[in-house]
């Protein structure tokens, strides 16, 4: 649905972009995820024609039979809605009236009304659509912002930081409307700095670093691709069993352990630990040996994030 091959922009000396590339198909949610400065709004805004690329190439798909369209700066383009980290809305006006500003712009053709009904329901906003804007908690401020995006029915929604700034029940809402954007097959790409809501509703990732996209593909792909050689089962014991203990190292599927005898807790490292659990649960039984925890951990997609971006040494 989108293509970018060797996207660079430069400011002065800077080289914010230095050959980016990224992929998304119909009906994907991209997770867009990378640290602040390392040029994911630019990416942003450079797709939504705010600013000009220095180099690479954009293009969009179109309806099946036709060829694919290039970026043009400052002529006619696929519909994109832009949610901003930070939307400036009128506060003035009420989410009526700035629905209706919202379709004056985008030159909204159909009813206009019927829009800014359905636009509201889908949001969660008809109750405090006739209260002025200025007046909002920063929820309602992102939901109108979200309604304000999808107007048009866009081709592709970029949402920078949807959930940021908000509190749990704000974020449940914003996340529950992607859910059901993604649902309705809505492209979106969403960038956040909040993993879990990546892994809540995206199906495919990008990670950037310095400039460049330096991992993608789908979260399941990715994720196998960094799980780590070795897992970590943790037994601990309702009290410190030595023997137990002893039993359980010497399992054929345990690669290493190491035991704690002041706290009772054992961790057993498993190539395969999937292999290993049965051996542990049937010891335990037979043995009726007491534990108090059984835990396995397993790789996460922030093991994943930390690893690539160089924030932690890999994947655990």
């Amino acid at each position: 649905m989108l293509k970018i091959e060797n996207l660079r922009k430069k400011y002065k000396k800077f080289e914010v972009l230095r050959g980016l590339n990224m992929n998304l198909e119909k009906g994907d949610v991209y997770g867009f995820l990378g640290r602040n400065g390392c040029g994911k709004t630019t990416t942003m805004n450079i797709i939504c024609n705010i600013i000009p690329k220095d180099e690479g190439k954009i293009s969009f798909s179109p309806p099946v039979g036709e060829t694919d369209t290039p970026l043009k700066e400052g002529g006619e383009n696929p519909k994109i809605g832009y949610l901003t980290e930070t939307p400036a809305l009128y506060g003035f006006m009420n989410g009526f009236e700035y629905l209706r500003y919202i379709a004056s712009c985008a030159n909204y053709s159909s009813d206009i009304n019927k829009r800014v009904q359905e636009v509201l329901d889908v949001v969660g906003m008809t109750g405090a659509a006739s209260r002025k804007i200025k007046g909002y908690s920063r929820g309602m401020t992102q939901r109108l912002g979200i309604a304000a995006a999808i107007f048009d029915n866009p081709q592709l929604l970029i949402l920078d930081e949807p959930t940021s700034a908000l509190d749990p029940e704000g974020r449940t809402e914003v996340m529950n409307i992607i859910q059901n954007l993604k649902t309705e097959g809505t492209t979106i790409i969403l960038c956040t700095h909040i993993i879990t809501d990546v892994e809540r509703v995206a199906n495919r990732i990008g990670i950037m670093k310095d400039g460049l996209i330096v991992e993608e593909g789908l979260i399941e792909d990715v994720m196998m691709k960094h799980r780590s050689q070795s897992q970590q089962i943790v037994v601990r014991f309702t009290s410190p069993d030595n023997q137990a203990a002893g039993v359980l190292r010497s399992l054929p599927n345990v690669t290493a352990s190491h035991y704690n005898e002041k706290n009772g807790q054992l961790v057993l490292n498993a190539d395969v630990p999937e292999l290993l659990y049965d051996d542990i649960i049937s010891v335990i039984h037979e043995k009726k040996i007491k534990i108090s925890e059984f835990i396995a951990q397993r790789t996460t997609l922030e093991d994943v994030y930390m690893a690539v971006t160089g924030l932690r040494g890999g994947a655990a």
